[in-house]
């Protein structure tokens, strides 16, 4: 019974995790490459660099079914969301719990081939991925929490390359990733703020209300000069800098995208940060190179 019912609703559980849709996966794997490449002098380990690749896809995967299991009461209110698979009762909540609990296991057994600092501190990244669903509920800064939960794989990579304490540099890489995710989910935010509004969800998009562009703006501003200062503490060159130029651009765009809070163009802008973290990645990794 139980294998007939995964069989037929696995087509839902790729639904509930976003798999057609894997932009969450770039957003946390750029830090996460980013943060390898710096902790490894440009030389990432092989075996790292698949394991943090598979657990990017695993934990951005569960955390979509432990959202969509705190949300599964007001999704079907709000336009984007209201046909996803608990939405419209295509599967259960203990189904969505079922796939949390599964991925999160897996990203553990991943996170076993590494050392015992890496895997002491993944414990503070399940704790975040799995309790940021419920905060959009206590108080208006969840796209902060979701920032924290992000950037977590930035010590991690660090630890698990030189197995010590991350260094000051990685504080500051994991404060870039904190600043741009709170600035792209923002952005997130501003496509389902009415909705948001009459369901009384809270969001930094409601809390920065016509400030919302200004704020996004410094936000990303805050991003790129740590990242500049992140460049000079690695003694990094030319080219990694002409990646930040080309990151820089991208945010101009998304400000330009955003300036009408219209909810296409924003979600158009949120997307859009694929871009800048490859950008940074390339510039980063091509320095190395070069």
């Amino acid at each position: 019974m139980l294998v007939s019912t995964i069989k037929e609703h696995f087509p839902y559980y790729l639904q509930l995790i976003r798999f057609d849709r894997p932009i969450g996966t770039y957003l946390v794997l750029w830090p996460t490459l980013w943060a390898l490449w710096l902790a490894s002098n440009g030389i990432p380990d092989v075996k790292l660099l698949i394991i943090f690749a598979l657990g990017a896809f695993t934990m951005r995967s569960a955390g979509c079914a432990i959202n969509d299991f705190a949300d599964r009461k007001v999704d079907g209110k709000v336009e984007r969301t209201k046909n996803r698979p608990l939405a419209i009762g295509a599967i259960s909540p203990k189904e969505a719990l079922m796939v949390f609990a599964v991925l999160s296991f897996v990203a553990f057994i991943l996170v076993l081939q590494l050392n015992l600092a890496t895997i002491l501190l993944s414990t503070v990244a399940l704790l975040l991925a799995a309790s940021y669903p419920f905060m959009k509920r206590y108080h208006s800064l969840p796209q902060v929490h979701l920032g924290a939960a992000f950037a977590w794989s930035v010590p991690m990579a660090f630890t698990a390359v030189t197995a010590d304490a991350p260094p000051f540099i990685a504080w500051l890489l994991f404060a870039v990733t904190l600043l741009w995710t709170t600035a792209y989910d923002t952005m997130y935010g501003m496509v389902d703020r009415e909705d948001d509004l009459k369901i009384g969800v809270k969001s930094t998009a409601i809390l920065f209300a016509e400030k919302d562009k200004l704020i996004i703006g410094i936000l990303q501003g805050l991003s790129l000069l740590l990242l500049i200062l992140i460049g000079v503490l690695a003694s990094r060159g030319w080219v990694y800098y002409a990646g930040i130029a080309v990151a820089t651009g991208l945010a101009v765009y998304q400000q330009q995208l955003i300036k009408d809070r219209e909810p296409k163009q924003c979600f158009t802008a949120f997307l859009n940060n694929n871009w800048f973290g490859m950008a940074v990645f390339i510039g980063l990794a091509l320095d190395y190179w070069v």
